[in-house]
Order: C-alpha cells, then structure tokens, then sequence
C-alpha cells in the first residue's frame, strides 16, 4: 500500500489544501493529513483540535485520507505512518524556491522519502491561510475559499478575538 503524508498547519484548512488532499488521494492509496500541533514559527488562530475536526469534517466523503495531528519533524512523522511519500501544494514561484530547501533538507534526513509536488488549481493560486484570515478579519467575503463551517468558525473567531 502507498501511503502519502500531506502536512501542514491548516489554520484553517481552505479549498485549496482540499484540492491538493482530494487529487493526491486518486494517486495514492492512503493520504494522511498530518496537522502540526504547534508549527515553529507561527501562531496558530485554531487549535489543534479544531483544525483537526474542519480537516476531518472537509475529507468526511474520502475513505483513504485520514487526519492526525502530529508534533515534531514531519520526516519523523512520515515514517512513524509508514509513508514513501510527502504531498506539497505549489502556489506560485516563491513557494518553489521554499519548497526546493525544504525537500533538500528533508532528503538529507530522511533519504527514503520521496516528494511529490502538485500544483495549485488556478483558482486558488493566489490563497493561503493566512491571506484568508487577513480578509475575514477585515470583513471581506471568503464563502468560496473555504467549506461553509470553516468561515463560520473563522468569523467567529475573529469576532471573539475582537
């Protein structure tokens, strides 16, 4: 069985990790959505097990992905699930170059893993979570960007954060 790691912090997932989750889950038999439970270097607006649950809730549909949270080096994770392969999401040139660092680190430390790359459907090229937050807290419409639930909980925390 192939097993494929795609992790992240997802705060909050968006349609654009679901689409890059929903193609790399036809290429290999098992995706699993790894979710840091404290990404270095980032604040978090959702815990973790709230990005758990929205991530759990969008892939309800797709019996081969599965989500858990994970702490550490995802290289460590990988082979604690048994994956051959890690799942990035390519937005645009600066992600290239940012992914190309980390994928050279990770070979090093892990030389078994390989990396598969995918990139972003053009309709969320320009998306990241942290662009979404921004324009939620600014007030701006992020309906088609994420699963109706996932707005809803970013409105209110940003309400609550207020």
């Amino acid at each position: 069985m192939t097993v494929a790691v795609y992790a992240g912090s997802f705060d909050p997932i968006t349609n654009g990790h679901l689409d890059i989750a929903v193609r790399a889950s036809k290429i290999f038999d098992k995706l699993i959505i790894g979710i840091y439970r404290s990404p270095a270097g980032k604040t978090v607006l959702f815990d973790t097990k709230d990005r758990v649950a929205m991530a759990k809730k969008a892939t309800k549909d797709f019996p081969n992905i599965e989500v858990r949270p994970f702490s550490g080096m995802v290289v460590d994770f990988a082979k604690k699930i048994g994956a051959q392969t890690m799942v990035r999401g390519l937005r645009m040139s600066t992600d290239f170059e940012r992914e190309f660092e980390m994928a050279l680190m990770n070979k090093k430390l892990c030389p078994e893993l390989e990396l598969v790359c995918l990139m972003t459907s053009l309709r969320y090229q320009f998306l990241s979570s942290s662009l979404l937050k921004e324009v939620a807290s600014l007030g701006g419409d992020i309906e088609s960007l994420v699963p109706e639930y996932v707005a809803k909980a970013l409105r209110k925390k940003l309400v609550n954060k207020k």
